[in-house]
């Protein structure tokens, strides 16, 4: 399943172009709470002191510099270099590598978990995305997806349409970039909803799901257990 709606060498190029108002976008479009959100999703994956923990499409670093506040080892990758450099900047005691996410450059069960945040909508294929964090995650271990869900009840419905469809583009012009940000309400309506994405993510190889939404509905934080590989039939 392809979830985004642009080619990924154009959304490559749309990260590297906003880097530097990335973190400014963040806080206005969520009032600051993606931080909040952030931890959820840390304390989802059930890491601590000794973890190992991958962060992909990491972006400017917030989820893996939470993860580490937790005294986990992280390794942070993205595919835009432009926004790597803004989290080596906030954050030069964790290890960020740009890597493409349906490739990642790691060995099977290297780490104790993976957590994407705001990051799966834009893989070109979900499915494999999926595949790829479970792939690096050791049986036992946690995969962490954070995300942009669209309400489908009003008033908040009402209200997400208004936000994402006029006020979001608006601040993307006023920041200087009007198709990155007419590009992430497309994306988050292209994207999988909460019961969806689970079914995805058992696909890719996890158990034990479980899906919590917050922020009146809007965020879906899903967690899934890497499940052991099944032994070849003789």
């Amino acid at each position: 399943m392809s979830a985004g709606t642009l080619p990924e060498g154009q959304v490559q190029a749309m990260f590297d172009r906003i880097a530097g108002v990335y973190d400014a976008m963040n806080s206005v479009m969520t009032a600051g709470l993606h931080h909040r959100w952030r931890r959820r999703a840390v304390d989802l994956a059930a890491v601590g002191p000794g973890s190992k923990v991958l962060d992909v499409a990491t972006g400017t670093g917030d989820l893996a510099i939470e993860a580490a506040s937790r005294g986990a080892e992280v390794v942070g990758s993205d595919f835009s270099e432009k926004m790597l450099e803004r989290a080596r900047a906030k954050a030069p005691h964790i290890r960020f590598e740009q890597a493409d996410a349906l490739a990642l450059p790691y060995p099977d069960d290297a780490f104790d978990a993976a957590t994407v945040g705001f990051g799966a909508r834009n893989f070109a294929d979900l499915g494999r995305g999926l595949a790829e964090m479970a792939r690096v995650v050791r049986p036992g271990g946690r995969v962490v997806v954070l995300e942009i869900t669209q309400p489908t009840r009003p008033p908040l419905s009402t209200f997400f349409s208004l936000w994402f469809d006029r006020l979001v583009p608006l601040a993307g012009r006023l920041a200087g970039d009007p198709d990155a940000y007419t590009y992430l309400p497309s994306s988050v309506k292209r994207f999988p909803g909460p019961r969806e994405l689970a079914a995805e993510m058992e696909r890719a190889g996890l158990g034990e799901l479980r899906w919590i939404l917050t922020g009146g509905g809007i965020i879906a934080l899903h967690a899934g257990t890497v499940l052991p590989a099944r032994p070849a039939e003789a």
